[in-house]
């Protein structure tokens, strides 16, 4: 059994070391030895950096609310179906679009910083985007002959398949996470995951043959054995014991593999902590913890030379957005931190020059009712995602808006409406720029082509390639 698949389903608890429990679990450090295994052996050295930065809004925003239509009819037949939650149109922050094919779209007032991320051409909307095995039609819905994504509108179920991309399975592995099984080897320190969390364990990032690398916001990041090295006599005791235990010879071939794993652990957190250390960022970040996630991430990008890695996910979670009540208010708090938080990090990325070679997209469980349910709005479909970076084609909204009237031909009731683009389509255009090769994109995301067929055109468009 390999070391990666032993923690992965060992309890930790039959080792009996406190030390190494706590050790482990608290910092995610089992990826120590991530990515050993990759499936291919690319040559780094004819590779440029890139990132991908994922973003979940999780509890499902309600992003009809976040991108609204400013044009008199659609807004008529927004605010009417919207009824008490619809936002005053005098309020809307104008979008100009690069083209004209949608109608005419505003933003949240929260959100004058996307608001320019967007007229500058550094940021794109993809509207009415959600889970889906195959296309699906109102009459496949309603007759019962559509192949419907499993546990829709579950928070539990939608939330996995956000982060997994098959959502006819149950599966344990993320799209993030199968991308590193297979890119893992293009980075030259293997003693780092290629993927990066700043919110622990998630599903997004688990492979295989891989898993994230857990960080923190503040400090250098990683967190190592509470004292260790460090000068005290107590820390010094402590030192020479987990040093002891480390060292040891193991006949148990899971304790050992168990020690192998902590002493890789404290070496990584070690390399970590120097090469961020050596960073100095000039950006200034918002306090809030989504801008300081962002910015331990910009700093994780600024040591990426001294790190020797050319491919690295990152993850974040910004939690909160299951607005069953009080929807207005609480959207427009934290719509106002996403939006000053993609600011801050936009702004990092141009101070270190990786602009064009950092793309940032957002997630989240699903769209929301376009009826209010009296306060806020409940479990829908269909939603609106943005992506940000140099190399996305900013300024457009891809894809289709919907007609947001009651009763439109997407509406399965009460305004949950079917998306007309598949997680699939949005997520393999990102693999796609970030080197996965048409064929790996089948692997990655198995119902790809039910909805598009790799070729030299993107399945949205949205990226540069």
């Amino acid at each position: 059994m390999s070391r990666r698949k032993f923690l992965g389903t060992a309890s930790c608890a039959a080792i009996g070391t406190t030390t190494f429990y706590s050790t482990l679990f608290n910092l995610g450090m089992a990826n120590a030895a991530a990515g050993r295994t990759a499936k291919y052996n690319i040559n780094p050295a004819n590779n440029n950096y890139k990132a991908l930065v994922c973003i979940l809004l999780a509890g499902g925003n309600d992003s009809f609310n976040m991108l609204v239509p400013t044009d008199n009819s659609a807004y008529n037949a927004y605010a009417t179906t919207r009824s008490n939650l619809a936002l005053a149109q005098n309020s809307l922050l104008g979008l100009t679009p690069t083209s004209g094919n949608q109608v005419p779209l505003g933003l949240h007032p929260a959100m004058p910083e996307v608001q320019q991320l967007f007229n500058t051409g550094d940021l794109a909307f993809v509207s009415n985007i959600g889970t889906l095995v195959e296309p699906t039609t109102l009459t496949q819905y309603n007759n019962g002959s559509a192949n419907l994504p499993i546990g829709l509108f579950s928070h539990a179920d939608q939330i996995q398949q956000w982060q997994t991309s098959v959502p006819n399975n149950r599966s344990a592995q993320g799209w993030g996470g199968r991308m590193a099984d297979i890119l893992q080897a293009m980075n030259n320190n293997q003693n780092i995951s290629m993927s990066i969390s700043l919110s622990g364990r998630n599903v997004f990032q688990s492979g295989n043959s891989t898993a994230e690398y857990t960080i923190r916001n503040q400090g250098t990041g990683s967190i190592g054995i509470t004292g260790y090295g460090e000068s005290n006599v107590l820390d010094q005791l402590r030192t020479q014991a987990v040093d002891n235990l480390m060292e040891q010879q193991y006949n148990d071939i899971f304790k050992k593999t168990y020690a192998d794993v902590v002493s890789n652990a404290q070496d990584t957190h070690e390399i970590f902590s120097a090469a961020i250390g050596g960073v100095n960022l000039t950006t200034q970040f918002a306090q809030s913890e989504l801008s300081q996630s962002l910015q331990m991430i910009a700093r994780t990008i600024a040591a990426r030379n001294s790190l020797n890695v050319c491919r690295q996910t990152f993850f974040v979670t910004f939690g909160g957005w299951d607005h069953h009540d009080e929807l207005t208010n609480n959207q427009n708090a934290m719509l106002s931190v996403v939006s000053q938080a993609l600011n801050d990090f936009n702004n990092a990325m141009n101070e270190l020059g990786v602009s064009n070679d950092v793309t940032t997209f957002t997630i989240s469980d699903f769209g929301r009712t376009l009826t209010s349910n009296g306060n806020g709005t409940d479990h829908a479909w269909g939603g609106n995602v943005m992506v940000m970076g140099g190399s996305v084609h900013g300024g457009q909204v891809y894809g289709t808006y919907p007609d947001l009237a009651l009763n439109s031909s997407l509406d399965v009731g009460n305004g949950v409406l079917i998306p007309t683009l598949s997680t699939d389509e949005y997520f393999a255009e990102l693999a796609r720029w970030f080197g996965v090769t048409d064929t790996d994109l089948l692997t990655i995301f198995p119902n790809l082509l039910n909805f598009y067929t790799p070729s030299s055109s993107p399945p949205i468009g949205f990226m540069r390639v």
